[in-house]
């Protein structure tokens, strides 16, 4: 059973984990004190050899205790490598800092601190690269179908049928769903080559036999009546259960819970830019990038607005109502790119390919995301923000709020200049429905990090619209 095979992975992971840290310590103590870039050798005027060595009967169990604590033996079949970098930096990190405080408490001034920091980043270097190994080697075998883990989902639901996608799309996972138990789809109904086995009342054949890795709980939202008895029953049997939810529409992917006295409370929404210390670090970056920006790009902006001024009759700023936080107002900056007309006629549809009302000059601003510039006004005084969802006009919001689901959350934060579904080539005329799934990733997953690695991204791939028209 798998079950085994995880004990076993666990110490064999452990045992390689210890000679890792170990190789990182000698070799950041060879870097420091024997290599050419030495500037001491060791034995002159520093601590000898053996002293340094001897650490290692502290520091190797130590920072398997710290993997450890920082989770990092739980079974990963389908976490991110992300996450597994990041434990690994804090648990190297927290290490430096024990190992920083021991030397201090001891009174040992000699030991080289130097050749601690040098160690963490080596260690944390080779540490990834050994578990990348790791990984790319299990998923190798997973994908040609062994170490796999045997799945039973109990409930036919959209929630069964995304399961099955995903596994399906992720072979390397190396989990293999049995088939599925439901009370009102009839047996032999089949779903991507996994068929419905039985009524649910079998779990109570199927379970003695103790061939199962995982049961999967998929009920749909009308049978959820059950839920109660079929945890019972499946953990009397000891096989691993897990709960896939078939309300998945309604909540994140990472829902914020909340622990009243006992009572778990889940947060439909969970937006981290409600947090007064996330937001003031975002406003602060929008003030700082939006001065440098009006700063940098101040000569483009006066040759684009005498080009305007003397192509076509009108001003060079054109101010156009849209929605943004809490569904406020505010008038957006873009350079005028089109004709005067009405307003009436203005507000009938947005652009479309080969649009007669958009100048010559307009097209190369569209196309640039020139016309864009403006904005950074809009982000100096807090209608707009760097990062953010596109606002849209009023009359777009009434309609899209209706059609479709979720689509007022991205109220909830400032529009941007960019935005993750803008790099990811939603933008323009594309689908409404897909740039929204990806603002409400975005809202949802919001870091520090991340606005920086979209407008990163931003310069290299966000600037040349192919979808402006």
């Amino acid at each position: 059973m798998i079950k085994d095979n995880q004990k076993v992975f666990n110490r064999i992971h452990l045992l390689v984990d210890a000679v890792v840290t170990a190789c990182a310590y000698m070799l950041s103590w060879y870097l420091k004190f024997e290599s050419i870039f030495a500037e001491k050798k060791a034995g002159v005027g520093v601590l000898g050899m053996n002293v340094y060595f001897s650490a290692l009967y502290f520091i190797v169990p130590g920072y398997v205790i710290l993997y450890y604590i920082f989770e990092m033996y739980t079974p990963k079949r389908a976490t991110r490598r992300k996450y597994e970098f990041f434990g690994i930096i804090k648990s190297n990190v927290v290490g430096t800092v024990i190992f920083l405080s021991v030397l201090y408490l001891i009174n040992q001034p000699n030991f080289s601190r130097s050749l601690i920091f040098m160690f963490s980043v080596v260690n944390v270097v080779m540490t990834t690269i050994v578990r990348q190994l790791i990984r790319n080697a299990l998923h190798f075998f997973r994908a040609k179908g062994y170490n796999v883990k045997y799945i039973l989902l109990v409930g036919y639901s959209r929630a069964a049928e995304e399961y099955i996608n995903r596994i399906n799309q992720n072979p390397q996972w190396g989990y293999v769903v049995r088939g599925i138990l439901d009370d009102r789809v009839p047996r032999g109904t089949q779903y991507k080559g996994v068929k419905v086995l039985g009524r649910i009342d079998n779990l109570l054949y199927i379970l003695p036999e103790n061939k199962l890795d995982e049961i999967a709980i998929t009920l749909s939202l009308q049978d959820y009546g059950r839920l109660e008895e079929i945890v019972d029953l499946c953990e009397k049997s000891g096989v691993h259960t897990k709960f896939i939810p078939d309300y998945n529409s309604l909540i994140p992917s990472r829902p914020y819970t909340e622990d009243l006295m006992g009572l778990p409370v889940i947060n439909i929404r969970y937006v981290p830019l409600t947090n007064t210390l996330n937001w003031l670090a975002k406003r602060c970056m929008d003030v700082f990038g939006s001065l440098c920006g009006l700063v940098v790009v101040s000569p483009v902006m006066l040759i684009v607005a005498i080009l305007i001024k003397f192509t076509s009759p009108g001003p060079v700023i054109f101010k156009q109502e849209r929605v943004g936080l809490h569904n406020r107002t505010f008038s957006m900056y873009k350079f005028r790119t089109m004709e005067l007309q009405k307003e009436s006629e203005e507000k009938q549809a947005w652009t479309v390919r080969d649009d007669p009302r958009v100048t010559r000059i307009g097209k190369i601003l569209r196309r640039t995301s020139i016309d864009e510039f403006p904005q950074l006004f809009n982000i100096l005084k807090g209608d707009m923000s760097l990062v953010g969802p596109r606002p849209e006009r009023p009359l777009f919001v009434e309609r899209f709020k209706e059609e479709i689901p979720r689509y007022m959350v991205k109220h909830q934060v400032r529009p941007g200049l960019t935005g993750w579904a803008q790099i990811n080539g939603y933008r323009g005329d594309t689908s409404i429905k897909k740039r929204v799934e990806y603002d409400l990733y975005y809202i949802e997953n919001w870091t520090f990090g991340f606005d920086l690695k979209i407008m990163f991204l931003t310069i290299f791939k966000g600037f040349i619209n192919k979808n402006a028209y």
